[in-house]
């Protein structure tokens, strides 16, 4: 197989005004936002394009570019990226995407440009550079890129081993056949295939089955925001990939994320199952640092992907982070509603779990009955953990001391003055709370019972 990842479609411009609102218009109800700065990106392909650079990846763009200013701004733009682009020359003005923003979230989106198509048929270095590729991403944004009969010909002559990956638009044509995969979200799923009716999961399977046999796909990925990706494939059972829990202010180009990955994680020699899991992964950590308004700037793609990226994420925005420790050998019901609770606190939680040396010195020899890795597996699926820490003291001032919490909850019969923990918060100005204890629920009592019934 050649290397390299081209990605085929229409590039737009995303252009982000960023300024600060402390007043009304005295001529409307509308606020006033005084322009601090502006930034501008690849949007569209071409953000696909520049995010599967970031990756590493030796990346060729095919689209159409408009030789206005907004076009020469793009074009260097996408240079900078680190890519090779094959013009194909766009008739028309460059579609812009000019988001207001204010605080880090948008006011306003403007509209601007509309690209006419392609002036000409498609390139000898736009047919040479599908046919060497690795694999292929067709990022379409229903501008007419796609339907460009030259280059839907160079696709439809791929060899078999050549991964392609379509994600469609509702505008755009449908994929070639033979596709390896094509990755609709739910609405577009649902235009394209507009029964069975329904949201339920059944619903979902038949309309990506019904898809994968019109488009002649290998496989249909349906993406599905913040539940994940749905895959269907033409042999196996479908196979649901659930994303992590994040905070998420602006989503914005998450599809883009999810399909360089996916083609990315292809070309490298992925099988779909798990290609598609890193596609999830990534789209999810691309959310979590700020959409596509961050992804390009000049620290990069800043992915939340371990505890300390998640929390400086959360104090970089102004939320609380709230941790909360203990053993959670066999895990049960009080558990669970103490650490929602504790998690409906602030806007990230920390659970700090005692090692297995740790449990038995508190505990006695024959704990913990779970291992400190399962343990910690089972309280990182909960969907209010944020991050799990495994100490090996009996009390984790100095797990604390490095995650600096800006609070500490305890379920129980405690008081402040009990919690060795509070005076290590007030040295940064953190505050312990104590959360009822619910009552009936304990480890110690479901072992004896299971004992007794033994």
């Amino acid at each position: 197989m050649s290397g390299g990842l081209v990605v085929i479609g229409d590039a737009l411009l995303d252009r982000d005004v960023i300024g600060q609102v402390d007043r009304i218009a005295p001529d409307a109800p509308v606020p006033v936002l005084d322009e601090l700065e502006q930034r501008v990106r690849p949007g569209g392909a071409g953000l696909a394009a520049a995010l599967a650079a970031r990756d590493g990846h030796a990346v060729t763009l095919i689209t159409a570019l408009a030789g206005d200013e907004p076009g020469r701004i793009l074009r260097g733009a996408l240079q900078e990226a680190g890519m090779e682009v094959v013009d194909l020359e766009l008739a028309g003005s460059t579609p812009e995407k000019i988001r207001l923003r204010h605080d880090g979230r948008p006011l306003l989106r403007l509209d601007r440009g509309a690209g006419e198509g392609v002036r000409g048929a498609a390139t000898a270095a736009a047919r040479a550079a599908i046919g060497w590729a690795g694999a292929v991403l067709v990022s379409d944004y229903g501008r007419g890129l796609a339907r460009q009969l030259e280059l839907r010909e160079a696709l439809e002559a791929l060899p078999a081993d050549r991964r392609l990956v379509w994600d469609p638009h509702p505008r755009g044509p449908a994929p070639v056949r033979g596709v390896t995969v094509a990755t609709p979200n739910e609405a577009e799923a649902a235009l394209a295939a507009p029964t069975p009716e329904g949201s339920g999961l059944q619903a979902r399977l038949e309309r990506a089955m019904s898809l994968r046999a019109r488009w002649g796909a290998e496989a249909v990925c349906v993406t599905r925001g913040a539940a994940g990706a749905l895959l269907v494939r033409g042999d196996g059972a479908p196979l649901a990939v659930p994303a992590r829990p994040v905070p998420a202010e602006d989503a914005c180009g998450a599809g883009d994320r999810f399909a360089s990955r996916l083609a990315g994680a292809l070309a490298e020699g992925r099988d779909l199952p798990q290609a598609v899991g890193e596609a999830v992964a990534s789209a999810t950590a691309f959310v979590a640092a700020g959409g596509a308004g961050s992804a390009l700037d000049s620290t990069g793609e800043a992915a939340p992907d371990t505890e300390r990226d998640r929390i400086e994420l959360v104090r970089s925005r102004g939320g609380t982070v709230v941790a909360t420790g203990g053993c959670f050998d066999l895990l049960h019901a009080g558990h669970v509603r103490t650490l929602e609770a504790a998690r409906a606190l602030g806007d990230c939680l920390v659970v700090c779990v005692n090692s297995d040396a740790s449990v038995r010195r508190l505990k006695g020899p024959g704990r913990p009955l779970v291992s400190e890795g399962d343990r910690a597996s089972v309280l990182g699926a909960l969907g209010c953990v944020d991050a799990v820490r495994i100490f090996g003291e009996d009390t984790p001032e100095r797990v604390l001391e490095e995650i600096r919490p800006d609070v500490w909850v305890k379920g129980g019969d405690y008081r402040e003055v009990d919690l060795p923990e509070a005076r290590v918060l007030r040295r940064w100005g953190g505050r312990a709370l104590i959360l009822p204890y619910v009552e009936g629920r304990s480890t110690t009592r479901l072992i004896e019972e299971a004992a007794c019934r033994a």
